[in-house]
């Protein structure tokens, strides 16, 4: 590598945010036999986990917390539905406000999603 590829912020390998995002690619294809066996995708289980955390959440939340905006999380949240995992509903003192909460059946994908994580992943305890 010459003196002037060095300095220059355009080279892909200069790039902080490249490593990054190959990194995150790595991971979610690390997931990605896992989560077939639990019929999830990435965007889907991240979404899970935090309701098999909180229970109940609004949708504005649980967009700060994932960083997704209302336009990525409202299909995801649509076909979690669908699943029979998710329920979505409207709050009655202000509508504007959309509530989701986690079924019985999205309850229950929790034990299943845990065994595979035990057997597939290291994790943070």
């Amino acid at each position: 590598m010459n003196e002037k590829d060095a300095c220059n912020p355009l080279l892909l390998k200069n790039q902080l945010c490249f490593p990054l995002y190959a990194s995150a690619r790595k991971i979610v294809a690390a997931y990605t036999p896992f989560l077939k066996e639990i019929g999830l995708t990435y965007a889907q289980y991240v979404t899970m986990m935090v309701l098999w955390e909180e229970k109940s959440t609004t949708m504005h939340d649980l967009g700060k917390r994932l960083y997704l905006d209302s336009g990525t999380l409202t299909p995801v949240l649509k076909k979690l539905e669908a699943m029979g995992y998710v329920k979505r509903s409207r709050k009655p003192e202000d509508e504007r406000i959309v509530m989701v909460e986690i079924t019985p059946d999205g309850l229950a994908l929790r034990d299943k999603a845990l065994k595979g994580i035990v057997k597939n992943f290291v994790f943070l305890v």
